[in-house]
């Protein structure tokens, strides 16, 4: 189904909204060439207006060349030519001599969100699209000499297989590191991964089958909705409490999940209580002791993802869901990503004995272990005390960028846009004022060399078309004050308009006698 949401209490006309947004859908990716959207009849029903609405909006699209109509076949999008792309019917099995190996995907499509927000940005443009490390701090003269150091000592040994759990210097030395944060946990409690996104895909494929439900933030992060849909199973969203004053608290709605336990059986509880992506909201204490007390009521374990938590650029630290849990309920997700070096892809579960146990099992069918060189390289880089002082100065950039941020939003945003006030974390969340559409807002940003992600990406049910996620860690402060001026023009210059729609739309009009 398309995502369309159209807004009847605007004062822009329901046409010009629908023309607009199947508009961005094309300009973003989500509609290509060749792909068939619904009749106007259909249409109309889903959206509760009349056909008329529909009609005349798809015949504006198509006196731009965006879509084309054929009888008995049903209305497509065009190529940036005007050509259009009608797909060949299900039966053809080959094109051009080869196997149409389209015609033998699981699904029509596949997953395509992830891969839209990690692509490239055009070069030269401001990019607030990821919530990624900062590269031009990666120390990569004292990782050389950890490599080094590494292949000296034992290159025999990381060549060869080694254990499902992880390479044994690196467990210790991450055991070393969170039982001094107060953890106490042992070598049974721990399991080395490739990154937190397979920490997340071995929870999936142990504990779940298709049509078991979980329960989630919404919005959250793309990748976690990638793997729980792949896998069939029924994902329940949770709202999220962005706005920060007396009487609201920030972070996912705690009641809704116990409203939701009471209706359903759960098998799963994902969160990211610290700096959530995409809101960067923290889940406060008391809501979490409030979450396990449930989470204990009605038995369903809690997942954990903590990849952000050592990020707090301000404020005192929280303690994790993990070191709050007394009744052995959760399961937390970690990783180098995001307070190192993401191209290594190494992360780590931490969880009950019986469930490492489980895991274990899991991941010798998947690759066997995760590569021994990338582990090796951590674990001497941590036995040298190196990633302490790495983190360091990280929190001191990013707090830096994070406050450039907030800055830059104060002095620039226009009246009627809130946005989140992370404590830390790498991303901020915006909400535009009302009847404004992200997606339309992108469109014209591009053009001023701007890039974001917009918050359809992120909703998995009911998506808040004037929301959108700032990725502000992987930028000077310096780009960041001028993306967010810039962004902050674009937003003005559409008010303008709309405005200006809005009193010739007053205009009263004087019939001729």
């Amino acid at each position: 189904m398309i995502p369309l949401h159209l807004q009847p209490e605007s004062h822009v006309p329901l046409y010009i909204q629908l023309r607009d947004q199947l508009r961005a859908l094309v300009h973003a990716g989500d509609l290509r060439a060749g792909d068939r959207i619904p009749a106007s009849r259909e249409l109309a029903l889903q959206l509760g207006v009349h056909r008329t609405t529909v009609a005349n909006a798809y015949a504006e699209l198509e006196s731009e060349g965006l879509i084309s109509g054929h009888v008995g076949r049903g209305t497509f999008i065009c190529s940036e030519d005007g050509v259009v792309e009608i797909p060949a019917p299900p039966s053809a099995a080959t094109v051009h001599g080869g196997l149409r190996w389209e015609a033998l995907f699981a699904d029509e499509r596949g997953e395509e969100m992830l891969s839209r927000l990690t692509q490239s940005a055009p070069r030269g443009a401001i990019s607030f699209l990821m919530a990624r490390p900062a590269s031009e701090f990666f120390p990569i003269e004292e990782l050389r000499n950890c490599t080094n150091a590494v292949w000296r000592r034992e290159g025999c040994d990381i060549l060869q297989f080694g254990s499902s759990d992880g390479y044994p210097p690196l467990k210790h030395a991450l055991i070393d590191m969170l039982n001094g944060e107060g953890y106490g946990i042992a070598d049974e409690n721990i399991m080395i991964t490739d990154g937190g996104q397979q920490g997340l895909d071995l929870l999936c494929k142990a504990f779940l089958r298709p049509g078991d439900t979980i329960v989630t933030e919404n919005p959250t992060y793309p990748g976690a909705l990638a793997i729980f849909s792949s896998a069939r199973v029924r994902i329940l969203g949770v709202p999220m409490k962005t706005e920060t004053s007396p009487g609201k608290l920030p972070g996912v709605d705690v009641s809704a999940i116990e409203s939701v336990l009471l209706q359903n059986r759960v098998k799963m509880i994902v969160l990211t209580p610290d700096f959530h992506n995409p809101t960067g909201t923290t889940l406060p204490v008391p809501e979490r002791r409030r979450l396990l007390e449930i989470a204990a009521r009605f038995q369903v374990p809690v997942i954990e993802d903590h990849i952000y938590a050592r990020l707090r650029a301000r404020g005192e630290l929280v303690p994790s869901l993990k070191q709050l849990d007394r009744s052995n309920l959760v399961v937390q997700i970690d990783s180098f990503s995001k307070i190192a070096f993401p191209g290594l892809r190494v992360g780590w579960i931490l969880a009950p004995a019986t469930v490492i146990d489980r895991l274990r099992l899991v991941k010798q069918s998947t690759d066997l272990h995760t590569g021994h060189l990338a582990q090796s390289i951590l674990a001497e880089y941590m036995r040298r005390g190196r990633l302490g002082r790495h983190l360091d100065r990280m929190r001191k950039a990013y707090s830096g960028r994070l406050a450039a941020m907030e800055h830059a939003l104060v002095t620039h945003m226009p009246p009627g846009t809130k946005w989140t006030r992370p404590e830390g974390g790498m991303s901020v969340w915006l909400e535009l004022p009302v009847g404004f559409d992200s997606n339309d807002l992108l469109i014209h940003a591009r053009e001023r060399g701007v890039l974001f992600a917009p918050g359809r990406y992120f909703y998995f049910q009911n998506p808040q078309p004037n929301t959108l996620r700032l990725g502000f860690t992987g930028l000077s402060e310096r780009d960041i004050a001028r993306g967010v001026a810039t962004l902050a023009d674009v937003l003005r210059n559409e008010m303008r308009k709309r405005q200006r729609g809005a009193r010739r739309a007053e205009v009263p009009r004087v019939a001729l006698v």
